[in-house]
């Protein structure tokens, strides 16, 4: 009987974990480029696809390239060309390559780094005051130094300044353990108004991106219900085991409070004829005031 019982309790904590588990799993979601910094909105999808910055390092007699490749809004499409070893795992959202180039002996790549990845866990951002735009930080994983053998965590830093232009992206430095870009576009530009009105940082405050706040309602909705339902299998699966363990019951004997669940129609039924006895409109007797002789 002590076993029994310690078999259905393991199965128990077993299902609780897988739901925590999946509930952790259903947070770490893609990033969508959709941004909300206080009541400070932003849209990054006008500057979303592939851009690239570059810059050039002296170290004589050779130099290094430095580029970067980012997609803020999707994961980096593998190149055309160029082998598997010398691009960045897939779900990489910006990646560094380093070229070595001396003279006549041609160009050779000695490191591709994943500096982002997609999940939206990955994903820091704070807005600038002065000048006005966007500090965008996206982590990746680690990555060995040049210097060391050890692993440093990977990131790339967007600096997104508002600007009515859109400008070329510029590579700004690279330590070893973040690679800095800066960007003017109108995208660094905040709005309180639904997202592609072209009203940065204005429009009615009421407006707000509804189009985006109702798909997170229903994004929520859905995700309540598929827990509901895992729930529910958890508990007539733990309690059918209980059952049968426990009574050695079998059938319909399997179902757990079973009384209740074969008064659940009735219950129901109840309920719907008071909802209709409410509703229904009550037809009055009186004809009018004569009164019978």
């Amino acid at each position: 009987m002590i076993l029994r019982r310690y078999y259905s309790l393991h199965t128990l904590a077993f299902l609780l974990s897988f739901l925590v588990t999946f509930g952790l799993t259903q947070d770490d979601s893609p990033f969508d480029c959709y941004l909300s910094i206080g009541d400070k909105k932003y849209d990054l999808h006008s500057i979303g696809g592939e851009h690239s910055a570059s810059r050039e390092r002296d170290s004589p007699p050779t130099k290094y390239r430095d580029s970067v490749r980012f997609n803020l809004c999707e994961d980096l499409k593998p190149q055309d060309g160029v082998s598997s070893e010398d691009q960045c795992p897939s779900g990489s959202r910006a990646c560094l390559t380093i070229t070595n180039i001396k003279g006549q002996e041609g160009h050779r790549i000695t490191s591709v780094i994943p500096l982002a990845n997609s999940t939206l866990s990955a994903v820091e951002s704070s807005a600038l005051s002065s000048p006005k735009g966007l500090q965008l930080t996206i982590k990746g994983p680690s990555y060995p130094s040049t210097t060391s053998p050890d692993l440093f965590p990977q990131s790339f830093a967007l600096k997104l300044l508002c600007s009515t232009e859109t400008s070329d992206p510029k590579f700004i430095s690279y330590d070893g353990k973040v690679a800095n870009v800066e960007w003017s576009a109108p995208a660094g530009c905040d709005f309180v108004g639904p997202p592609g009105d072209g009203n940065p940082s204005g429009g009615d405050e009421k407006g707000g991106n509804d189009e985006k706040e109702s798909e997170s309602v229903g994004s929520g909705i859905g995700y309540f219900f598929l827990l509901l339902f895992i729930a529910l299998i958890a508990y007539f699966s733990v309690g059918a085991y209980y059952n049968y363990s426990t009574y050695g019951a079998t059938g319909l004997d399997l179902i757990p409070h079973r009384d209740f669940w074969r008064e659940v129609p009735y219950m129901l039924q109840d309920v719907l004829s008071h909802l209709c006895s409410a509703v229904r409109p009550r037809h009055s007797s009186s004809r009018g005031g004569y009164i019978a002789v």
